[in-house]
């Protein structure tokens, strides 16, 4: 009864179905393909003798065929051979070695114990960027000496000087002053920002011109600006609670977000601390460099954490003074160039 039952296939892999034939053909061709290939290639002992290429080389009794020779490498059975270079190329490898040699004699070019060889021509960059900055310097040097001449105020209202010295001063300033004032003078924590009107020192032009060539606790200069904020919580001044009370205190200064009860209390310790340098209203003092705590321009942030640690601790930013550095009439330009960035007074 099983026998008469036939089992029903399935249509994908039937190989009745037209889908599948290609298929099939394909598989059968493959298999006789291989069998082919496996029957005719009879077993060879070391495998063929690459056919050497050959070029035509012309002669003095006319056009001769040459087989070029091998170099004797070989690797996988592809052969290396000796083919010669291209006429074009050889001359041209020649003519830089031809050119290596003569710009060897011309010019420094070997090391030698002290100084490499001069060169026939007793010429090298370096005297010709010296003699190229002597010549700027000579042709500047009237306009420079006006301007060290002429008094800071009156230079402003010479538009040849006032031309110069932006000039050069914008050159002098992105080369000495952009590391820290930033390229855009705007600053950054710990450096002031030299487009705003609020100033440590003053922003006359006479007291940039003062900043700029003795500069800021700068050590190494005995007449350079000078002043030194307590370190309050270091040095056991004021305790924690005070200082926070004192910070509250400079928060409502500003007009910022408080505790109105510990600014309270702070009142009286900054009164007793810290008016003597910052005033009674905060407004600052600039004979000391003391910043103004009643606006919300600020040098190293306006955070409780911030004031926490400046008044803990105590700030003591140094600016370098730039008259080892720079000439007066260099320092005069840059002067001029700080004070018309917009903060000038």
């Amino acid at each position: 009864m099983s026998d008469d039952k036939k089992t029903p296939q399935d249509d994908h892999a039937s190989p009745a179905n037209p889908d599948n034939q290609i298929d099939l053909r394909r598989q059968s061709a493959d298999a006789e393909h291989a069998a082919k290939i496996a029957g005719d290639i009879p077993p060879r002992s070391e495998p063929d003798r690459p056919v050497a290429p050959s070029h035509r080389r012309k002669g003095r009794h006319g056009v001769g065929l040459k087989e070029t020779t091998s170099t004797g490498h070989e690797w996988d059975g592809i052969t290396e051979y000796d083919n010669p270079m291209p006429r074009w190329w050889l001359w041209t490898f020649y003519a830089t070695i031809i050119w290596a040699v003569g710009y060897m004699l011309a010019y420094p070019a070997i090391p030698m114990v002290t100084q490499a060889t001069q060169g026939l021509l007793a010429t090298n960059s370096r005297k010709e960027v010296a003699a190229e900055i002597d010549r700027f310097a000579a042709a500047n040097a009237p306009i420079q000496a006006a301007l060290v001449q002429t008094d800071l105020a009156q230079i402003t209202r010479d538009p040849d000087l006032t031309s110069y010295a932006t000039n050069a001063g914008g050159a002098l300033y992105r080369t000495w002053c952009a590391q820290c004032h930033g390229a855009g003078a705007g600053g950054a924590r710990g450096y002031p920002n030299l487009l705003d009107d609020s100033w440590l020192w003053g922003g006359s032009l006479e007291d940039i011109h003062l900043t700029l060539t003795h500069g800021i606790r700068d050590p190494k200069d005995p007449d350079t600006r000078w002043s030194e904020m307590p370190r309050f919580g270091v040095d056991g001044l004021l305790d924690r609670q005070q200082i926070d009370q004192v910070v509250q205190h400079v928060l409502s200064l500003s007009g910022q977000p408080h505790d109105a009860a510990r600014a309270a209390a702070g009142a009286e310790i900054y009164a007793d601390n810290c008016s003597a340098c910052h005033m009674d209203d905060g407004s600052g003092d600039r004979g000391q460099g003391a910043p103004a705590l009643n606006d919300q321009i600020t040098l190293y942030g306006n955070e409780p954490e911030t004031l926490t640690r400046i008044i803990s601790q105590g700030p003591f930013g140094v600016m370098p003074a730039w008259s080892e550095r720079l000439s007066e009439a260099e320092i005069r330009a840059l002067t001029v160039y700080v004070h018309g960035l917009g903060g000038g007074e």
